[in-house]
């Protein structure tokens, strides 16, 4: 790949006596992956201006405006659109041990996702979905990054979870009862489900999270057992709809995801323990599954020396063959998917592995790509901005050495990363000059 000005002399006279043209990129590839084609494209051009696609086009026919910086990209690279990640936790790291872990300040955590951000963006994760996070720290790291103060993904965020007492989402289930504490997400019934959606509203989220069964990582919750309601549930739905945001429920066991499919989530996490009427159910209704099939296979073979407790890493090992089972089945019935990694659990900067995995239970590389583009911008609500590369989309934009419909294994480290027209990444090293 290379870069390189072109600059005419009347390009260089209208910089000085007119408007600058120094926002304007004309990005080409021998190969591009075109996810809402569903298909390869050759020798592809991308005029870029002010951070938007402003024109696309074979490069026989669309020309490099005068002034534009030119990115080309030949041989055996591939570029492909920037990729979403429905399903990450920037504000912790996998190797904080859970007790240590309870002495972090609020302000560490949000100097914690600074870092974590930066590996993202790398990564090649142009934008993620940040679901769960104490005293709305996402919502400052969402901004920084918004401002330019710090590098990062596009962050839509849902601040603390809402769930019950005792919840895997919500409370602090590792503290003995002297202490008198409970999560700052913690509702019983449904009005006081409601009073936290409108809460976490109040303070700037972009959607809203849940919890409707037990977790791995939460002492004394089971993973088939449900967590809230249905009608509470159904009210934090209700609410969160009545403000145009979506929202999104942790559930691995068969009873809680049923709940959050007929409560009217949009989203299921993790949607481990699925049956044939589950999954005909989540069809039926157009609910999205993201379900992070990679991380279990760091969590076993790192959680013991990360501290992780015993009984997550027992429910961890119980759950994860069911789990890629149940993907693949639900894949096989044509529910939608999208990709979540779950990145928090196992170290930021490694989403790109699930890539393979999703592959290896069932889907084509072509499905792997267009769960993180296509499909996530879907879910999100927010196709035409991100996840696509049609004229008013975001540039965003990845590339690697040779084809990744080929060697999945090839997106989990990318050589090229553009946000918003702006390089961050580029022949596998990170530019200074956009940090």
């Amino acid at each position: 790949m290379t870069i390189r000005p072109i600059l005419s002399a009347l390009a260089v006279s209208a910089a000085l006596t007119g408007p600058a043209l120094a926002d304007t990129v004309y990005l080409t590839a021998s190969s591009f992956v075109d996810p809402a084609a569903g298909e390869t494209l050759k020798d592809q051009a991308f005029v870029i201006t002010d951070g938007k696609i402003t024109a696309r086009g074979p490069k026989s026919r669309l020309k490099a405006p005068k002034g534009a910086d030119v990115i080309e990209f030949g041989g055996a690279s591939t570029l492909l659109p920037g990729f979403i990640d429905m399903h990450v936790h920037l504000t912790g790291d996998a190797e904080d041990p859970p007790y240590e872990s309870l002495s972090f300040s609020d302000e560490r955590m949000a100097i914690t996702g600074v870092k974590n951000a930066k590996l993202t963006l790398l990564a090649g994760f142009t934008t993620v979905r940040n679901v769960g996070a104490e005293s709305y720290g996402d919502v400052a790291l969402r901004d920084a990054i918004n401002e330019g103060d710090v590098p990062g993904p596009r962050m839509y965020v849902s601040g603390p979870p809402v769930g019950i007492v005792g919840g895997h989402c919500s409370d602090i289930n590792l503290l003995p009862s002297e202490y008198k504490l409970k999560g700052e997400g913690v509702a019983t019934g449904p009005w006081e489900f409601r009073e936290k959606v409108r809460e976490n509203i109040k303070y700037g989220v972009d959607l809203i999270k849940t919890c409707s069964t037990g977790g791995v990582f939460s002492k004394g919750t089971a993973l088939g057992a449900a967590q809230g309601t249905l009608e509470e549930l159904t009210a934090a739905a209700e609410e969160a709809h009545a403000r145009g945001l979506k929202i999104a429920s942790h559930a691995h066991g068969t009873i809680g995801i049923r709940n959050a499919i007929l409560a009217g989530i949009d989203t299921i996490e993790h949607a481990s323990i699925l049956d044939d009427e589950t999954i005909q159910l989540a069809k039926d209704r157009g609910v999205w599954l993201s379900m992070d099939i990679y991380n279990t296979e760091y969590t076993l073979s790192e959680g013991e020396k990360n501290g992780v407790l015993q009984e997550s890493l027992d429910k961890e090992r119980s759950i994860s063959k069911i789990q890629r089972d149940s993907f693949t089945r639900a894949l096989n019935a044509g529910v939608k998917m999208v990709f979540g990694s779950d990145a928090g659990v196992y170290p930021h900067g490694r989403n790109g592995q699930q890539f393979s995995r999703m592959v290896t239970f069932g889907m084509t590389p072509m499905q792997a790509i267009q769960a993180a583009t296509v499909n996530a911008a879907e879910a999100l609500g927010k196709e035409g901005l991100v996840g696509c590369v049609e004229v008013g989309c975001s540039a965003d934009f990845v590339a690697v050495k040779g084809d990744p419909l080929k060697d999945m294994t090839l997106l989990a480290n990318v050589d090229f990363v553009m946000k918003e027209g702006t390089v961050y990444k580029n022949n596998g090293e990170p530019q200074a000059s956009a940090f």
